[in-house]
């Protein structure tokens, strides 16, 4: 009879592990967009993984960052704005490395770059526009959070891309 219940807790201990193991690690991606909301300290610290293969503004975004931090490409050329095209390759992925020391983006790489963000102009008041430059190593580039919590950047052209990860607008 006192077998029913520890057998009882394991059941439940086994199904509540599958249900947190099936959530969404990440509901910033699923979101579709590179968010943040209040202040703007400690917005990307949940953003989704970036890895070889991936496609999107939101690598350009970060493709953004590696060019600002003077990141190291494969032939050791410093990453440049011709770089940024939102393809996640090999180029990508080594002046990730170079950052970083991994080769994948993860909500740790974002939410260290995010502590490189300025306040220029705007307000960090809901449904209001926020204007914050990015110190990197050896370029700073304009970011903008949209009045729903979107961010985007300008391109070399000075087109402004919103931070998507499901569409690819910059290559």
């Amino acid at each position: 009879m006192k077998l029913f219940p520890r057998v009882a807790a394991v059941a439940v201990i086994g199904l509540l592990a599958a249900t947190l193991s099936s959530a969404p690690a990440h509901a910033a991606k699923s979101d579709g967009y590179v968010r943040g909301y209040d202040t703007y300290v400690g917005d990307w610290g949940d953003e989704g993984a970036l890895s070889r293969g991936d496609s999107s503004n939101a690598v350009c975004l970060w493709q953004k960052i590696l060019w600002a931090e003077g990141a190291q490409e494969q032939d050791r050329t410093s990453f440049d704005q011709s770089d940024i095209d939102g393809h996640f390759g090999g180029n990508t992925a080594h002046a990730t490395h170079d950052l970083t020391g991994k080769y994948v983006v993860d909500d740790y790489q974002f939410g260290r770059a995010d502590n490189q963000l300025e306040y220029r102009s705007g307000s960090e008041g809901e449904g209001r526009t926020l204007e914050l430059t990015y110190n990197g190593s050896a370029h700073n580039t304009t970011m903008i959070r949209d009045t729903e919590g979107r961010y985007k950047f300008y391109d070399d052209g000075g087109v402004v891309r919103a931070a998507s990860y499901t569409t690819n607008t910059c290559g």
